[in-house]
């Protein structure tokens, strides 16, 4: 086994330590797809701890971030440079997170080594990412401040969510197109614009499920002009007794989520049949996006933060397995979704 073997635990046993449900999507894509999606997706979830990391300063982690990104484009930059050899940055996680940034010595030789398309995107792909924690460091307040930042707009949330997620469905095109056959006749700028759409409408889910803890971190996602719109501000949603004032805010958001979903299901649809590992690995969120959204505008209690709305892992297993059907025909998948956007527009 050698260093650069993406079978090896360098990759896949981080990716597994990591992220568990982002791990089963990614191993049931063909080999060759999945080198590049789960080395930019292990070098994003790297950047994202050192942006996390309470213990730094948010101007030392601006560095960092910064550091991080020069070497992903400049192999002459050492590994202690980009983290500045911060002790922190080791012991305030969690044990599959520090391991994770122990190996980024090998995850950067895993980059060098890339052919040069995929060099190419992974370094495109994740500099953006980083770009958008970069993003989340200087619009709001830090954390222990005591005060909430918020985005003022709609059109700033777009654009937040392309610099987060959107940018991924860009890449996520691309590699398919360099590695797989089937869709090589693929409208590349089409395929693209619903990549993009689809990696919005994840994030958005996310937001949305979020809110709570996100203000508990001084962040605030939910645009002033929709909060405006019903009364309200960014420190009433603190209480979760706003949860019912807030409804409106949330209906608007979850619209506009499904505008998204809509363009990711147009996404798989021209996703060809035949290719049901790639189709599985898109349906899965999908579906549990979905899902989720469903629970949260059932929840009465969507800004309580001691209130978990999320599928359970059961639940998921399960979805799985009814899943196959979808891989290899449009009409099931189509059915499904079909009946939780309705569900979903009903219960608003």
């Amino acid at each position: 086994m050698t260093s650069l073997d993406y079978s090896s635990d360098i990759s896949a046993g981080l990716l597994k330590g990591v992220s568990r449900s982002f791990y089963l999507t990614i191993r049931v894509l063909p080999r060759p797809v999945r080198k590049p999606i789960q080395l930019a997706y292990l070098l994003a979830r790297a950047a994202d701890t050192i942006a996390d990391t309470d213990a730094v300063p948010s101007a030392n982690r601006l560095g960092q971030l910064e550091r991080f990104r020069a070497r992903l484009s400049d192999r002459s930059i050492e590994l202690p440079a980009v983290l500045s050899a911060s002790p922190e940055l080791q012991v305030h996680h969690d044990e599959p997170e520090t391991e994770l940034l122990q190996a980024l010595p090998r995850l950067f030789v895993l980059l060098d080594n890339l052919p040069e398309d995929d060099h190419r995107n992974v370094q495109k792909t994740v500099d953006t990412l980083v770009r958008g924690m970069e993003f989340d460091l200087t619009t709001f307040p830090a954390p222990e401040s005591g005060r909430i930042g918020a985005l003022d707009t709609l059109d700033d949330l777009d654009r937040y969510t392309y610099l987060v997620a959107g940018c991924v469905g860009e890449f996520w095109t691309d590699v398919m197109i360099a590695h797989e056959r089937a869709v090589r006749n693929w409208d590349r700028e089409r395929m693209a614009d619903l990549g993009v759409r689809f990696g919005k409408a994840l994030q958005m889910t996310n937001i949305i499920r979020d809110v709570p803890k996100d203000l508990r971190a001084g962040r605030c996602y939910v645009p002033r002009e929709i909060l405006e719109s019903v009364g309200l501000t960014p420190e009433a949603l603190l209480s979760p007794a706003s949860s019912e004032d807030a409804r409106p805010a949330l209906t608007a958001l979850v619209r506009h989520a499904l505008d998204f979903y809509v363009s990711a299901e147009e996404y798989i649809q021209a996703t060809p049949r035949r290719c049901i590992r790639i189709r599985l690995a898109m349906i899965w969120p999908v579906l549990i996006g979905l899902t989720t959204l469903e629970l949260l505008v059932r929840s009465a209690s969507w800004l309580d933060p001691e209130t978990r709305i999320r599928v359970s892992r059961p639940w998921v297993y399960g979805m799985m397995v009814r899943s196959v059907p979808c891989a290899s025909s449009n009409a099931p998948f189509t059915s499904w979704t079909q009946r939780l956007r309705t569900r979903i527009e009903d219960l608003m």
